[in-house]
């Protein structure tokens, strides 16, 4: 018996139609992009593995089902997988939620890495790229994440209150937080290097004609390569050191 496809052209008629009108309520409800996906790749996954008929699925069959899953991905996965079918049951089909089992995550606490100040020392001396050193000293200076860096515009930041504007950050909230002279200096000088008319990190490029013309902010890979790199290179052992950087600039952009 062959496998089932999960082509759309070759998936039963009645799953397609299931299928598009799970992602439109998904759309409707205003859920963020990478949410969208997740819960439609979760439907799609489970159709794949029930042949296309999720509609009437047993506890039996989804304990079976998410203890198969766990055991080549990721928690975080089985969850999403879980949370995309119980969208699918609640607003899709229209059916209770109370008799499909749960799955639940152990509960692990981790205390961030903090790095010494000879550390954070070092791990200056080593980088030498001016667009990643100034990205680190915005994420650590002003406490945001990677994401939330990476989406800073010039109309974003407030001088003359000391105040930068994040947009869409955790639960798509936006929120205000405290900016330093320093690190207002530091974007300024930055800026005037590039000068993209909106972005406060365009993606690198050849030329600086090209960054200035640039529409996407610098390639998030690329951001965790190079802590990662600069992290080896230093010899450190901790994760994600996000740390904050000296005045000093280095000539490549």
């Amino acid at each position: 018996m062959s496998m089932p496809s999960n082509n759309p052209l070759n998936r039963p008629e009645h799953f397609n139609y299931l299928y598009d009108k799970h992602v439109r309520h998904l759309n409707l409800m205003g859920l963020r992009p990478k949410t969208i996906e997740a819960y439609s790749r979760a439907i799609r996954r489970l159709g794949m593995h029930f042949d296309y008929h999720i509609e009437d699925l047993t506890e039996d069959q989804l304990l079976s089902y998410f203890s198969d899953v766990l055991k080549s991905h990721s928690i975080s996965t089985v969850k999403l997988d879980l949370y995309g079918l119980k969208f699918f049951y609640l607003h899709t089909l229209k059916r209770s939620w109370k008799n499909i089992p749960l799955v639940k995550s152990p509960k692990v606490k981790r205390l961030p890495d903090v790095l010494s100040i000879e550390e954070v020392c070092l791990l200056i001396s080593n980088t030498h790229v001016l667009s990643y050193r100034v990205f680190f000293l915005v994420t650590y200076t002003l406490g945001l994440r990677l994401g939330e860096t990476l989406g800073l515009e010039v109309g974003d930041i407030d001088a003359k209150r000391m105040r930068v504007h994040i947009r869409r950050g955790k639960g798509g909230k936006d929120r205000l937080v405290t900016m330093t002279p320093f690190t207002l200096s530091v974007l300024r000088r930055f800026w005037k290097v590039h000068k993209h008319p909106k972005l406060l990190f365009p993606n690198r490029k050849k030329t600086l004609e090209a960054v200035r013309s640039s529409t996407k902010p610098l390639d998030r890979g690329g951001v965790q390569k190079a802590i990662h790199v600069v992290a080896r290179a230093c010899g450190f052992k901790k994760r994600f050191p996000f740390i904050p950087f000296d005045t000093a600039t280095p000539h490549t952009y």
